[in-house]
């Protein structure tokens, strides 16, 4: 097990014999810090993954409300974490992939869609794609969408932008669970679905 610090806001980890390496990317009011996505990171961790978790922002950057919704400003800090995590010698070489929530969804997506991005996977929980706009049509890397049952506005973002993408893509739908997935069982569920997501697509590479 490696662990390396890519920058002060951010851990990268990399089991031994990892298949993969994939990139967290908080959404809006969250941060490297959520339970959400280090119970997550934990689980692919266990599964043979390496994970990076990071801030997109400086606390002084998202007092400025404008900035986490700049879709563009943080898809160009996610390519520059995605270049630092290729450079360090525990993840050289291995496949990349994003993890994305809410707004951290769509900076995954847009990054994805920069012709000389090498994305493995992409794995959306609760996300919202459809900020990324135009850019869906030029992702190219496997996308999964995952969102619970309970949070229908958010399924019904998630269809349309599905239908905007030109990639490989499916979308899973958790019964019960809402926005967060606070329920027992929940996150869980997205847990094993990430993880089946990127394993597949990371060893068929």
């Amino acid at each position: 097990m490696t662990r390396v610090d890519v920058e002060a806001s951010g851990r990268l980890v990399v089991p031994d014999d990892a298949m993969g390496v994939v990139v967290f990317v908080h959404g809006s009011g969250s941060s490297s810090r959520s339970p959400r996505n280090r119970f997550v990171a934990g689980e692919l961790g266990a599964a043979g993954l390496g994970t990076l978790l990071f801030d997109l922002l400086t606390p002084e950057e998202e007092a400025d409300r404008a900035n986490v919704f700049d879709i563009e400003l943080l898809a160009g800090r996610l390519l520059r974490a995605t270049a630092r995590v290729r450079e360090e010698p525990a993840a050289m070489g291995l496949p990349i992939g994003y993890f994305g929530a809410s707004t951290g969804a769509a900076a995954a997506l847009w990054a994805a869609a920069e012709p000389d991005a090498d994305v493995a996977a992409i794995v959306s929980r609760g996300g919202r794609p459809d900020l990324a706009g135009s850019r869906l049509a030029a992702v190219r890397a496997p996308t999964l969408l995952v969102v619970g049952g309970h949070d229908e506005q958010v399924v019904e973002l998630n269809q349309q932008a599905r239908r905007l993408l030109r990639c490989e893509s499916r979308l899973e739908i958790v019964p019960g669970a809402t926005h967060l997935f606070e329920e027992p069982g929940a996150l869980e569920s997205v847990a094993g679905l990430a993880g089946d997501w990127f394993a597949g697509h990371f060893t068929g590479r």
